[in-house]
């Protein structure tokens, strides 16, 4: 089976960036201990694109809708298969339901309505 991997773009206030980064080392540690081959939370450094050969693609920051003083970052999770995500996903959820006061009072370091998330299956792996 190919891999598959779930993907996030999201925008972080700046100053919620450590408080971000400690959420992420949270979801990390779950998704690893229910199996996640791979978990990898990327906080935006170069941004601006440049000329493929074809033009300029879109910034990232335009697309994710950030302003000054906020950062743009690409997350992703890797799995054996899109089944084996969705077996993973299914124990995290649990896990989190059942530590649910813990999370319900976790204030969320950036809007969720800004983050986008995807499902991909992997077609080209080096």
């Amino acid at each position: 089976m190919k891999k598959y991997v779930d993907g996030f773009v999201l925008v972080v206030p700046n100053d919620k960036t450590e408080q971000y980064k400690k959420m992420a080392e949270g979801g990390r540690d779950i998704w690893i201990k229910h199996g996640a081959l791979e978990y990898y939370e990327c906080r935006g450094d170069d941004l601006s694109p440049q000329d493929m050969g074809g033009g300029k693609a879109r910034e990232f920051a335009e697309m994710a809708g950030a302003s000054g003083g906020e950062t743009v970052w690409f997350s992703f999770i890797v799995f054996k298969s899109k089944e084996h995500r969705d077996q993973v996903n299914a124990k995290v959820l649990e896990e989190m339901k059942n530590q649910k006061n813990e999370f319900e009072n976790m204030p969320m370091p950036f809007e969720m309505k800004r983050m986008a998330y995807g499902g991909f299956q992997v077609e080209v792996e080096g």
